[in-house]
């Protein structure tokens, strides 16, 4: 199919032209890049900046009571003012902590903040953040209400649709979430049991929308130009966010954004251009964190590396890199032995 002709002929693309508003600051797309644990560092954001110049990028998480013990910004936290729009990520389950944090985040530059409210992993619902709060809604309405009133950024709210599926709760929570003052809410249609496993249910993240009158964010499963579509259609959401669909692709924010603005299928990258990719990823990781770079720099590698021959071989080998020499010579040897590799 050719990139001047979209297989959505019926999509109404209208909605998605204009500005997304989150309160008072507007965001030139309606694709966002998900915070994601151990990723979406600065390096990172950077790659997929180069694709989306418009779209909203989110750090990590950052554990808010270990930021005010500490008194010092975490490096989680660095945002590079051309980087923007960027969104903090806060999480934790006591109000005070939040807002103070929200307030360190402000001033390193974030224009919104958001409250992590869906994690699902278990050394964070165990101690009363994420996904936990579905739980706990009265502590989830205090710690918004108190962000809310801290920062003069618009705040929001990043969620699931219930602790398990005798537990789905999302309507109520939302609309206590909107009452409290969250001006925006991403909501992953999957259960906090879920975690990540089945398909996610967006006919919730539908009635979602029809019961709110703040933007709703739809997540979870959203990998192509064709599901983020799928996903609006079935939703009628405000927007999209992409997550694990960008392990490895940082492209993939752009490649939405460019089709709802256009109409029109940006060329996917070749396999040459994804190595020099992963490439310049290597070698950010390196400058921004030296060996703790190189060492998480080794699943991002496994990630870029598919859909060739030897691909395989390349991700083993790469997945045990202990220098920067080491894992450049590798991904350099095979741009230079297939120059004409397609995705």
């Amino acid at each position: 199919m050719s990139s001047s002709e979209p297989p959505f002929p019926v999509f109404d693309r209208s909605k998605f032209t204009s500005p997304l508003k989150i309160g008072s600051f507007a965001v030139k797309s309606r694709v966002l890049q998900s915070p994601l644990s151990g990723v979406t560092d600065l390096v990172f954001r950077r790659l997929v900046r180069q694709y989306a110049p418009d779209s909203m990028l989110y750090t990590e998480m950052v554990h808010a009571s270990q930021v005010c013990h500490a008194q010092e910004l975490s490096k989680v936290m660095d945002v590079d003012l051309d980087e923007q729009p960027i969104s903090v990520q806060l999480f934790d389950c006591r109000p005070h902590f939040l807002a103070e944090a929200a307030q360190m985040a402000v001033q390193e530059g974030a224009d919104t903040i958001d409250v992590n409210m869906g994690c699902p992993v278990n050394k964070i619902t165990k101690k009363g953040g994420g996904s936990s709060l579905l739980r706990d809604p009265e502590t989830a309405e205090a710690i918004v209400r108190a962000v809310v009133a801290a920062v003069p950024v618009p705040v929001t709210v990043k969620t699931r649709l219930g602790w398990n599926d005798d537990e789905i709760n999302i309507l109520e929570f939302a609309q206590r979430m909107q009452e409290a003052g969250a001006q925006m809410i991403t909501v992953h249609g999957r259960t906090r049991a879920q975690g990540y496993n089945g398909p996610a249910r967006w006919q919730w993240i539908r009635k979602v929308k029809d019961h709110l009158s703040i933007p709703v964010i739809a997540n979870g499963d959203i990998v192509s130009v064709e599901s983020a579509i799928a996903c609006l259609e079935a939703t009628g959401a405000d927007g999209v966010m992409c997550s694990r669909g960008t392990l490895g692709y940082p492209y993939l924010v752009g490649e939405i954004d460019h089709f709802l603005k256009t109409g029109q299928h940006r060329p996917p990258p070749t396999i040459i251009e994804r190595l020099h990719c992963a490439r310049e990823h290597l070698q950010g990781l390196w400058d921004y964190k030296g060996m703790k770079g190189i060492h998480q720099a080794r699943k991002h590698m496994t990630w870029y590396v598919k859909g060739f021959s030897g691909a395989a071989e390349l991700r083993d080998h790469l997945c045990r890199i202990n220098s920067l020499e080491e894992g450049l010579k590798l991904l350099d040897q095979t741009i230079d032995g297939n120059p004409n590799q397609q995705t």
